[in-house]
């Protein structure tokens, strides 16, 4: 069963079994990033949050890009990555290496970081919003608030808006729990795990689980970026 605490006097129990289908649905569900692999096989222009990355075994989307000084980095669910290979690429067919893994932490807390490397594959400070709807240029980071609009863009789904509905939420399902999260009244569905969340132009978080669906309603649980950022010594853009 999943726990839920908040700043507010209001509790929630999730179904365990449910969150674990959909955390594994969405590591098997994800789509390729939209400008990865171009018809002509050239490499990729950019990498930004909400594409995609591919390793050995895995196909993890970007929640968003971050640097510390000249280093830049991808953002991943931990979930995801620790199933990879350490190599990754911006191409299905693994064939432009953009990348390696420098951590991931899951249990406990669902993120993982990777250190990009080379310079064929741009890597702005941007999310893609989805087909048609541009790009969000991110250049900050903060804590979520209860209250607080915020919007995600998942590769299922695309980009959908609410509201923070609580705080440092903790699910328990198999294999160890996430503690920390974040919880929004935005609904998703399998293959949106790894987009990003953000308020603006400020990243607050990645999708990491959901109940319910778009069709009839759902909440979405969220890992949160600031504590990520801190750990590694990152900075978004």
């Amino acid at each position: 069963m999943a726990r839920t605490r908040s700043d507010r006097p209001s509790h929630l129990t999730v179904h365990a079994v449910v969150l674990l289908a959909l955390l594994l649905g969405w590591t098997a569900a994800l789509g390729p990033v939209a400008n990865a692999a171009p018809r002509d096989g050239t490499a990729a222009l950019a990498v930004r949050g909400g594409d995609v990355l591919y390793s050995a075994g895995s196909r993890c989307t970007v929640g968003f890009n971050a640097r510390s000084g000249s280093a830049e980095y991808a953002l991943l669910s931990g979930r995801c990555a620790q199933t990879a290979g350490t190599t990754w690429y911006a191409d299905a067919a693994l064939t432009v290496p953009v990348g390696v893994t420098a951590g991931v932490s899951f249990p406990g807390n669902d993120y993982a970081t990777i250190r990009y490397s080379g310079s064929t594959v741009a890597r702005p400070g941007e999310v893609t919003l989805g087909a048609g709807s541009g790009t969000r240029d991110i250049t900050a980071a903060a804590h979520p608030v209860v209250g607080q609009s915020v919007c995600h863009v998942g590769r299922t789904t695309g980009y959908r808006c609410g509201t923070v509905q609580a705080v440092n939420v903790t699910v328990n399902y198999g294999g160890g729990s996430v503690s920390g999260l974040f919880r929004s009244n935005v609904c998703s569905e399998p293959g949106d795990a790894g987009g990003p969340a953000f308020s603006g132009g400020t990243a607050l978080g990645i999708i990491v689980g959901s109940s319910g669906n778009c069709s009839s309603g759902g909440v979405t649980y969220y890992q949160p970026v600031v504590e990520w950022l801190s750990v590694y010594g990152l900075s978004v853009y």
